[in-house]
């Protein structure tokens, strides 16, 4: 029988606070609020649909900015003009896009659209200049999906005013051109695609061009971007308290949370606490070895982009897995800018509250802080449109429908789900219900059997995390359990 185990939480930290067994969460540096409670603190975000930069020349494009979002709206477009392969009887009426031109420097590309209840039913390609070499890359497909990763619908998040329909967010990398082709398509027999009326492209699409920015931006000295909260103090305020939130892990200001050997977990997290019977006191824990975690502050979040204040649900009871879409064509080196792109996408384009996922994960296994609140903590995300409370969204950067994800991927995503799952006793290859908030395969109000360890597309009809990766999930959950010794 196990004894007592007890320690102060966070080897890392001098002085340091328990982190109790239901929930985590409540251990807190920072007050949680409900989830129901709208972040009174911030202030609203600019229009998704309004551009932080404007071009003035299309001859030529303004200086380089650290740290910014391009927003162009489309134009319609005439069969004259050169397309990518794609349907040949798509009319100039249902096609919009941007001429080949020169802008800002970016590295991530996006369309967005006023109303995120509308699909846009039909094919995005673009090509792109590389910045110093002046060479057009092919032409590109952008997955159109993005309603599927969203806050659940009626909660403030949602309901915000600021919240747009977007595309998938594509890594092209440094470059300082770009070319744009949105055709409106359905799927017809056999596969074909055959061309729709206008209509069916939503109203209000924009181009949205991302440069992430360097990784100083978080610190204070100034972003490009106003802060939603105001003012230096407050931004250098709001760094602190993201950093804060993970104060039972590691010092403030640490760019990284450092693993423990699961023996040390153990000691660390389950801790003796008042009001638990003995026979729970005395429960083996399984809980997985904490694995190393690079933090907001490590991949350079501007914490003056998102919304101030924190949003917690009760407990984790599952994981989600997705994939970013972003494409493959990233170096691990640029996996923080990358991070950043779709962090400052998220809020900036599509007018979240901060970046979707709770966790992320590039291709070498590296795994990251995402959405701000602490990383043991029930943080409410906006990943899993009806399933967001009482889990979590793990997002593998890149796409996995015909790629195969690396073992260091799937080994993470065992890694961090064993660990964080442990923390509120969930076994990695059980399974758990959660009452869905409404999407595309459940209605709000019903209670659904899951695996603890989910791909996207368990509870939402998606192609995430992709066929390749979701194929993985039998191995991350076998694996999990391993590493919490079950």
């Amino acid at each position: 029988m196990r004894g007592f185990l007890a320690s102060s939480i966070g080897v890392t930290c001098a002085a340091a606070l328990a982190l109790p067994l239901t929930p985590p969460a409540l251990a807190a540096t920072a007050r949680p609020v409900p989830t129901t409670e709208v972040a009174t603190a911030a202030r609203p975000a600019p229009h998704a649909g309004t551009p932080d930069t404007t071009m003035t020349d299309r001859r030529g494009a303004e200086p380089s900015a650290a740290g910014s979002t391009q927003s162009l709206p489309l134009e319609p477009l005439t069969r004259s003009r050169a397309t990518p392969p794609a349907s040949a009887s798509a009319s100039a009426s249902a096609e919009q896009g941007l001429s080949r031109r020169a802008v800002r420097r970016f590295s991530l590309v996006g369309v967005i659209w006023d109303d995120p209840h509308a699909e846009l039913q039909g094919r995005v390609h673009v090509r792109t200049r590389a910045a110093g070499t002046g060479t057009w890359s092919g032409w590109q497909d952008v997955e159109t999906h993005n309603a599927d990763h969203a806050a659940d619908l009626d909660t403030p998040e949602s309901t915000s005013g600021r919240v747009r329909g977007a595309t998938a967010p594509l890594w092209v990398g440094d470059s300082d051109g770009v070319e744009l082709r949105v055709r409106s398509e359905l799927e017809g027999t056999g596969g074909r695609s055959i061309a729709v009326a206008a209509p069916s492209l939503p109203s209000g699409l924009r181009l949205e061009l991302v440069d992430p920015g360097e990784g100083d931006e978080a610190l204070p000295g100034g972003p490009v971007d106003s802060p939603r909260t105001g003012g230096l103090n407050t931004e250098t305020s709001a760094a602190t308290d993201a950093s804060a939130a993970n104060a039972d892990l590691a010092p403030l200001g640490a760019t990284e949370i450092t693993a423990l050997s699961r023996a040390a977990t153990e000691r660390e997290f389950y801790t003796l606490r008042a009001g638990e019977s003995v026979e729970r006191q005395r429960a083996r824990p399984y809980v997985g070895p904490r694995p190393r975690i690079v933090t907001r502050r490590g991949w350079g979040a501007n914490e003056g982009l998102r919304e101030r204040k924190f949003i917690y649900t009760k407990k984790v009871k599952a994981a989600f897995v997705h994939h970013t879409a972003s494409g493959n064509k990233y170096r691990c080196s640029q996996s923080p800018s990358l991070i950043r792109s779709i962090y400052r996408y998220h809020v900036k384009s599509m007018g979240w509250r901060d970046v979707g996922y709770n966790f992320l994960i590039d291709k070498c296994g590296k795994i990251y802080e995402g959405r701000a609140g602490g990383v043991a903590r029930p943080v409410l995300g906006a990943h899993t449109l009806g399933f967001n409370s009482n889990s979590m969204g793990i997002a593998v950067l890149g796409s996995y429908g015909t790629k195969k994800p690396s073992s260091a991927a799937v080994k993470a995503i065992a890694r961090v789900t064993a660990w964080k799952l442990g923390l509120y006793r969930m076994n990695p290859r059980g399974k758990t219900y959660l009452k869905s908030a409404g999407s595309n395969l459940y209605r709000k109000g019903k209670k659904v059997r899951l695996n603890v360890i989910s791909g996207h597309r368990d509870g939402f009809k998606t192609a995430c995390p992709g066929r390749k990766l979701y194929g993985k999930l039998g191995s991350a959950r076998s694996k999990a359990a391993r590493y919490q010794g079950r």
